[in-house]
């Protein structure tokens, strides 16, 4: 079970991410029930959820199993535009195909509750400039991204929430957040792994998972930066 439930990064990046969202909260919680009336949340809810988030990185639900064509990489890890990320064990010959609690299923809720709160309200513009942003955000991520030989997907951290966030201010200046959150979530998961499955079976990657190792980071960064656009 330990390629099912294992956290993807060093337990110094988990320190960082874990410093980062305790300083996030403490020097913006006078603003951020304001930014999450934007995103039509409740702050209580969002908060949980950007924490349950990081929880969730550790948990990948199995998809399916793929041929690999190379030789799985044994458990270790590898640096990746200075993370270092880890590879789980696994008895198998086969690539785990899953999809990760916190840096997919998480992010996708959020995101599916803003496109209805959105709808809610009639905003239909903003939705139609969400799904324009989410083109640009995914084009650029699919770019961007690199298949890395036994870990899969990896995307540097910064490029989703710079693009989507200067995106969200150039085109939806009216409500930036709801934007720059939808674009940079899926924008990243749809261009850095649902468009790079093809490059899975080639990497000898015991564990490929959406939103998981690689683009957790871009995913879980547009979410945070998406919240100071108020």
């Amino acid at each position: 079970m330990k390629h099912y439930f294992y956290y993807p990064f060093s337990y110094l990046t988990l320190f960082i991410y874990l410093i980062f969202f305790f300083f996030f909260f403490m020097f913006f919680i006078f603003g951020i029930p304001y930014a999450f009336v934007k995103l039509g949340m409740p702050p209580n809810l969002a908060m949980f959820l950007f924490l349950a988030a990081i929880v969730g990185s550790y948990i990948n639900i199995p998809i399916k199993r793929l041929e690999s064509k190379i030789p799985m990489s044994p458990k270790g890890s590898i640096n990746f535009w200075g993370l270092r990320y880890q590879i789980p064990y696994t008895p198998h010959t086969t690539t785990l195909l899953a999809i990760n609690l916190g840096g997919a299923i998480i992010p996708i809720f959020i995101s599916l509750w803003v496109f209805v709160s959105l709808a809610l309200h009639a905003y239909y513009m903003l939705i139609i400039k969400s799904i324009v942003a989410i083109i640009i955000v995914a084009i650029i991520s699919y770019v961007f991204a690199k298949p890395v030989k036994g870990m899969g997907i990896a995307l540097p951290a910064f490029i989703p929430p710079i693009v989507a966030s200067l995106t969200a201010i150039f085109m939806a200046p009216e409500n930036p957040v709801a934007v720059a959150y939808i674009s940079g979530t899926l924008g990243t998961l749809i261009g850095a792994d649902l468009m790079h499955m093809k490059d899975i079976e080639k990497l000898g990657a015991p564990v490929a998972s959406i939103g998981g190792a690689g683009t957790f980071d871009g995913v879980f960064l547009s979410g945070i930066i998406a919240i100071l656009l108020i």
